[in-house]
């Protein structure tokens, strides 16, 4: 591929979340530090929503590695599950024993006494899941159950919701008010800005191992902010995309022709204009 004439060691627009090319961008940074403080001072429940492939997963996967050895984690990737099967994927991810044929009442009476060894134990127990927007409202109901649980001073779970803008019109259900009215704080991930997307490009192809002059030229970075509109999942196949056809053509640096010609070949981005 285009790795050697580049002069990269590994591909820099990677459409997976990988935290070890984490860019600090200003909405995802306050949304991390609102999670971390919203969880220090122990609030029960918490939600963030965006788009798709605004970084809802890598906000997830940050906030998780970023809480402390007095954290346990437990993390739901696809929670389109039954109450009961739920409940048995979260009492796996606590590591909690003879859970095998337990019906839903005994499975949550396990999760309590779970819990409470944790909190004997002075440790916090945080469950995140991601794709919140496809659990079904039963299942939502059987998390307002696990989020009942605690002692009188303290919440035994706190948990993070990660989810499509689906989510609130899901939670807007009569059927599930009361878990509404438990999310203490709520935030709205957008895409990159503006004045953010050149300092992106730069961020990933420096991680990647580039040390040359910018790769994209003024142009190029104006087609992707058009034809991406911020999204970072769009930004890295489009700028991907680039690359190859700089590299088919022997060049150093991507124009915005390049972007164009990308931009017509992907599903979801929108014309660049004329540059």
């Amino acid at each position: 591929m285009y790795l050697q004439h580049f002069g990269l060691t590994e591909f820099p627009f990677g459409i997976t979340p990988d935290t070890s090319f984490t860019f600090s961008a200003h909405g995802h940074q306050e949304a991390l530090n609102t999670l971390l403080v919203a969880l220090q001072c122990g609030e029960g429940f918490l939600k963030i929503t965006g788009e798709v492939g605004t970084g809802k997963t890598l906000l997830c996967r940050r906030l998780l590695q970023s809480l402390g050895e007095a954290t346990v984690t437990a993390y739901l990737p696809n929670p389109n599950l039954e109450p009961q099967t739920l409940l048995l994927a979260l009492a796996e991810e606590l590591r909690l024993s003879d859970i095998e044929g337990l019906d839903q009442y005994h499975l949550l009476r396990k999760i309590n006494h779970g819990l409470l060894n944790y909190a004997r134990n002075e440790k916090r127990v945080v469950l995140c899941i991601d794709e919140a927007q496809a659990m079904p409202l039963e299942t939502l109901e059987a998390l307002r159950l696990v989020s009942n649980l605690e002692t009188e001073k303290r919440k035994l779970i706190q948990i993070v919701l990660f989810g499509q803008p689906e989510l609130d019109e899901k939670l807007a259900d009569p059927s599930v008010r009361q878990l509404l009215q438990r999310i203490t704080f709520h935030q709205r991930l957008s895409g990159l800005g503006k004045d953010e997307i050149l300092l992106y490009l730069q961020h990933r192809m420096r991680v990647a191992g580039y040390r040359g002059e910018p790769m994209f030229t003024a142009g190029a970075v104006r087609g992707l902010r058009r034809a991406s509109r911020g999204t970072p999942r769009l930004i890295n196949i489009l700028a991907h995309k680039s690359l190859l056809t700089a590299f088919g053509e022997g060049r150093q640096t991507v124009k915005f022709r390049h972007v164009r010609g990308a931009a017509k070949d992907t599903e979801g981005a929108r014309s660049p204009g004329w540059w």
